[in-house]
């Protein structure tokens, strides 16, 4: 069976597509609004990987309902888990049938709620699956250094394909760099540059 696994390159979707691997087929999927090449940097950790990757560009209304969202809050929780919402919405539209993520037992964004995956599912017929659910931070991290080389770094500063990256960028371009800093607090990420055998 064929599971379509949002991914960013980041060590969370990384190690999810390693514990679906002995039971999925695996393709990765990273979601692009198509205004930056993000996306490239997903790809490559998904060759380095040895798993499938496709692109799958999102409306661009989503983009706008999440601009309108952060400027409105003053913060970027609830605008990123709206477009993690309707990223594995049109997945599920547009015929995935087993759809997984990276989210993990103690994420608050963008982990979507029980009810939003139970309404998904049912009004689409597909499984949504959280490999990492079980996991907390410290396990995952236990495991990555297990399976993984990263790099981390700030946000800002990093070569990764999420949501936030494209919703940085259309901020920037809009509004202006200092609007960003205001918007996103300081916080690390990571990419996946080795997977160790």
């Amino acid at each position: 069976m064929k599971v379509s696994l949002l991914f960013s390159g980041g060590k969370d979707s990384s190690l999810s597509a390693l514990l679906l691997e002995p039971f999925f087929d695996v393709e990765l999927v990273t979601c692009t609004f198509g205004l930056t090449e993000a996306w490239r940097s997903a790809h490559e950790a998904a060759s380095m990987l040895g798993f499938a990757h496709r692109v799958v560009a999102l409306p661009h209304e989503i983009l706008d309902g999440c601009t309108a969202m952060l400027l409105e809050d003053g913060f970027p929780h609830n605008a990123i888990k709206f477009v993690h919402y309707r990223a594995v919405e049109h997945l599920v539209k547009n015929g995935a049938k087993l759809v997984a993520d990276g989210t993990r037992l103690n994420d608050r964004v963008p982990k979507l709620t029980y009810d939003e995956l139970q309404s998904l599912e049912y009004r689409y017929g597909s499984c949504i699956i959280r490999p990492l659910m079980g996991y907390s931070k410290p396990a995952v991290m236990a495991l990555v250094r297990r399976y993984f080389e990263i790099e981390e770094n700030e946000s800002d500063m990093i070569d990764k394909a999420d949501y936030e990256t494209e919703i940085r960028h259309v901020i920037r371009e809009r509004y202006g760099s200092e609007k960003v800093r205001e918007l996103f607090p300081h916080h690390t990420q990571s990419r996946v540059i080795l997977r160790k055998r």
